[in-house]
């Protein structure tokens, strides 16, 4: 018989406490930016939450009782500032969440180069500053953790998602480059790769446009809620995922484990 397992067991929701670590939350006014501002406030981190908007960073601030910030993390000068913020607020920085993702959708021999270059700006160009300056950052200090938001677009091909795919496609590369460059240093890095999501801004487009919420075709029969994306990321910002790195965490149903037909209900 083999002996007995006397080794130490970790006391498991203590390591979801997240209690007097300082957070960026990039994108923080509404949507997933918003509900992973709540999450990570409800297990004890202090909250640095910006967004573009200054009423929604305040808004959100308010309800998490956290600090606000405005800043256009497509610009260096400001993501530079945001983490200063963070270090004068709350006196250190131990990880970043960035949310940021919209897209322009079109034929891909139909995109102009303005809707290109904005695509590559909204999803990659603040990725990888945030990457940078954080993840210099965090080296500085001893370790800490990156979280970014992909998607399932970056995984996979849809019909109009040309820009918008092949940027989240850069964005998931560029978070396993990270992770081997700054594992060292005790940095982790990861993204939660979301499939369809009802953010206050899907919802809205789909109002305008008079589309019908439908059942969902993913295994699970739901669509994403906000919710659901900032429980993915508070697990990999907390230690319960302190061996997690260079990782994409898809969450969408399971709608990427289903045979290419079944989403229009053809073959088997």
């Amino acid at each position: 018989m083999e002996g007995v397992d006397d080794s130490p067991v970790p006391a498991y929701p203590g390591l979801l406490r997240l209690d007097d670590r300082s957070i960026v939350v990039v994108g923080a006014g509404q949507g997933i930016g918003r509900q992973t501002a709540h999450a990570l406030a409800s297990v004890g981190a202090r909250v640095l939450c910006v967004d573009i908007d200054e009423e929604r960073a305040e808004r959100v601030a308010a309800e998490v009782g956290g600090t606000p910030c405005v800043a256009d993390a497509r610009e260096r000068a400001d993501v530079s500032r945001l983490l200063d913020d963070a270090d004068q607020a709350f006196g250190r920085l131990d990880g970043v969440v960035d949310i940021l993702g919209m897209a322009r959708y079109a034929p891909l021999v139909e995109v102009a180069d303005d809707d290109w270059d904005w695509t590559f700006g909204m999803v990659l160009r603040h990725a990888f500053l945030v990457v940078q300056l954080a993840g210099r950052a965090l080296a500085a200090r001893g370790g800490g953790s990156l979280v970014l938001v992909g998607s399932i677009s970056g995984m996979t091909s849809a019909p109009l998602h040309g820009a918008y795919g092949a940027a989240k496609a850069g964005l998931l590369s560029l978070v396993r480059t990270a992770a081997v460059e700054l594992g060292p240093s005790a940095v982790r890095v990861n993204a939660v790769s979301p499939g369809s999501t009802a953010t206050p801004r899907v919802v809205q487009m789909q109002r305008e446009r008079g589309v019908e919420a439908g059942p969902d075709p993913s295994p699970l029969g739901r669509v994403n809620q906000p919710s659901d994306i900032a429980a993915a990321a508070l697990f990999l910002m907390s230690d319960l995922a302190r061996q997690v790195t260079g990782h994409t965490l898809v969450v969408d149903g399971g709608a990427m484990c289903l045979y290419p037909y079944a989403l229009a209900g053809v073959g088997s």
